[in-house]
């Protein structure tokens, strides 16, 4: 029993036990905790979004109810938010593009559904410099609100373009294995 007990001790640390949490990566400070639509958000995770050796981002993940599943979170029917905080200077087109890529890869028979919300969403994703917030919100009942530095841009209507938006990072196949890690706590 003892040693059960000190084998769940020493894995809590591998686990959610940040969610919460302030995290700091790679100079970003994300709080633990964020009023989303007038709604307290718990920070599930953090991590560090690299294209070949280039840092491009920092994302932090906030959601109701933390998990380490995510799936479980992409297909949940509650108030999510991931923000992204710019290393360097990227083209919308590049950051749409790498979305895009990221549906066409985890939206799975869901996408030709999804077609044309997605080519709306590419359209309202802005050139970012360093420093600058890039954020998506999916609301229960609204939709996907994306915004740019607290700035509302549009929102893409439809749960079934919140969950495959959020499976762009925590699905199956995300362009990020350690950003992905990071961002349910891992």
């Amino acid at each position: 029993m003892k040693k059960l007990a000190l084998t769940l001790i020493l894995a809590l640390p591998c686990g959610l036990a940040a969610a919460g949490t302030e995290m700091t990566l790679k100079g970003v400070t994300m709080p633990g905790t964020a009023l989303v639509e007038n709604k307290p958000l718990v920070l599930n995770g953090v991590g560090l979004r690299t294209k070949v050796v280039f840092k491009v981002y920092v994302a932090g993940l906030y959601l109701e109810t933390p998990s380490s599943d995510g799936m479980a979170i992409s297909a949940s029917d509650q108030l999510k938010h991931i923000e992204l905080v710019f290393l360097r200077a990227v083209d919308g087109a590049d950051v749409a593009k790498a979305i895009s890529d990221g549906f066409t890869n985890n939206a799975g028979m869901s996408l030709s559904a999804l077609k044309d919300r997605i080519a709306k969403f590419e359209k309202l994703i802005p050139s970012v410099k360093k420093g600058d917030k890039l954020s998506f919100t999916y609301n229960p009942g609204t939709g996907v609100v994306i915004r740019a530095d607290g700035r509302a841009l549009g929102v893409i209507e439809g749960k079934d373009f919140g969950d495959a938006l959020m499976r762009v990072w925590l699905g199956p196949k995300p362009s990020d294995k350690a950003l992905q890690n990071g961002l349910l706590g891992r």
